[in-house]
């Protein structure tokens, strides 16, 4: 350093004197900025430092999805569904696999069975029995045959409702208790007492007066035999004007009794001279939902609602059964409209989505929901499934538990597809509009087969 400051020494003295000149301009520089000057020269208190910010944590990511590569989208574009709702989740993980229009409210079929059946599950319970009873009456010669919602009371052994009660042991059981109390005495009235909900109020306006006729559909009444049927045996036979008369005939021959007056009145206390019961809740619900029995679908709507307290009327559906079913952590409840028990109103209006929110509850076991997987269909065995998924869809026959519906203008499915690959998947799909034909059932059954071929590889595509 010596020997380059003599051999040099201008060029150093330069650089020093550059140096501390920087230096010197740097240092006003900066305390002009401390100070800090405005327009006119007026001086500016300098800021308080802040503290250093603190950057938020992140939350935790979301998992990573797979790509999927299996795709329904050809099947679900049949135009035999006309415009297409659907849903399918993943029952394990609650993962949504597809959906079309899942969220907006739908006319639903009788896919709302499912959702009377869970409402009469959690109000009921499984093993609750609708009653029906003689009462004795307040005068020696009168007795009262009192509904108690129970439309399985049958007239013979080979009653379509299998294991269901007989009006002929009530008779006979009542007949005997009476002749105990009054012997000697003569039944000569009968008092037919559905009062259990005004038996006025037995069909909803918006469904065609025709289903009666059909034999799809009887008056709902607390008290009736056969479901009402001409035929007892037969699913679907005519329905008459007055379930609740045919009840006291059909236990009036029963009870080989002479020369009656029927009216119809309450029962007013007094003695029980017999009783019969259903079958317990949980298999009525079976027998609703493999062949869809509207009778039942509607009885036990009504026996929910009075029940909760809200006196059977129709129109306390539209509250009872999303209350009951909110009740079983089914948040979106509020967002359903409930018209009757059965899905026979087009006025019925539910999301795929909320379906399968409840299949999801039902394929778990959740709260006894169980009982209806237990009960519905089979695809290509059982119900009203057992001549469909044949053919090209054969490959899920016995895979697909679920319920079918159908209307005018809507074919439905709703279930549990338990997929090629193990996985086990709830599905809600509705077919609508113009389009729908026949042929609408092999076009459902086609989607669902390509949901049980996809498995968890389900694209949303």
């Amino acid at each position: 350093m010596r020997g380059l400051w003599a051999k040099h020494p201008r060029v150093w003295l330069g650089a020093a004197l550059g140096l501390a000149f920087l230096l010197a301009t740097a240092g006003a520089l900066f305390a002009g900025i401390s100070a800090g000057t405005t327009r006119a020269g007026a001086v500016v208190a300098s800021p308080t430092p802040s503290a250093t910010p603190v950057r938020p944590a992140p939350s935790a990511l979301p998992p990573a999805t797979r790509l999927r590569t299996c795709s329904v989208a050809a099947a679900a574009a049949d135009p035999h569904l006309g415009t297409l709702a659907a849903h399918v989740v993943n029952t394990s993980t609650g993962e949504v696999l597809f959906d079309r229009d899942g969220a907006t409210p739908h006319t639903t079929a009788s896919v709302l069975k499912l959702l009377t059946a869970a409402a009469a599950v959690n109000v009921l319970g499984v093993g609750a029995q609708l009653s029906t009873r003689v009462m004795d009456g307040v005068t020696p010669g009168t007795i009262v045959l009192v509904g108690g919602g129970d439309p399985t009371l049958a007239t013979t052994p080979g009653s379509f409702y299998v294991g269901a009660p007989l009006v002929s042991d009530l008779a006979a059981a009542a007949m005997t208790r009476y002749s105990t109390l009054h012997p000697g005495v003569p039944v000569t009235d009968v008092v037919l007492d559905a009062s259990m909900w005004d038996a006025n109020d037995s069909w909803d306006p918006s469904w065609d007066e025709s289903e009666r006729a059909a034999g799809y559909q009887p008056f709902i009444t607390a008290l009736m035999v056969d479901g009402d049927r001409a035929d007892p045996t037969a699913s679907e036979s005519p329905r008459g004007d007055d379930p609740i008369a045919r009840a006291g005939r059909a236990f009036a021959d029963a009870a080989s009794l002479g020369p009656v007056t029927f009216s119809r009145g309450t029962a007013a206390g007094g003695t029980v001279l017999a009783e019969v019961k259903s079958q317990p809740v949980g298999t009525l619900i079976g027998q609703m939902l493999l062949t869809s029995d509207n009778t039942l679908a509607e009885m036990l709507a009504r026996v929910v609602s009075v029940t909760a307290g809200k006196h059977g009327t129709s129109g306390s559906l539209a509250t009872v059964i999303p209350a009951t079913l909110k009740g079983l952590g089914l948040a979106d409840a509020d967002r359903i409209t409930v018209r009757d028990g059965s899905g026979e109103s087009e006025l019925n209006a539910v999301p795929t989505t909320f379906v399968t929110e409840l299949l999801v509850k039902i394929a778990a076991r959740e709260h006894d929901l169980g009982v209806i997987y237990d009960g519905m269909p089979v695809g290509g065995q059982t119900g009203d499934l057992y001549d469909r998924f044949s053919g090209p869809n054969a490959s899920a026959a016995g895979a697909v538990v679920a319920k079918p519906g159908w209307g005018d203008t809507q074919r439905s499915l709703a279930g549990i597809v338990h997929a090629a690959d193990g996985t086990t998947l709830a599905f809600a799909f509705y077919g609508m509009g113009d389009a729908i034909s026949f042929n609408t059932r092999r076009a459902l059954d086609t989607l669902t087969t390509g949901v049980f071929s996809c498995g968890d590889n389900l694209s949303n595509n």
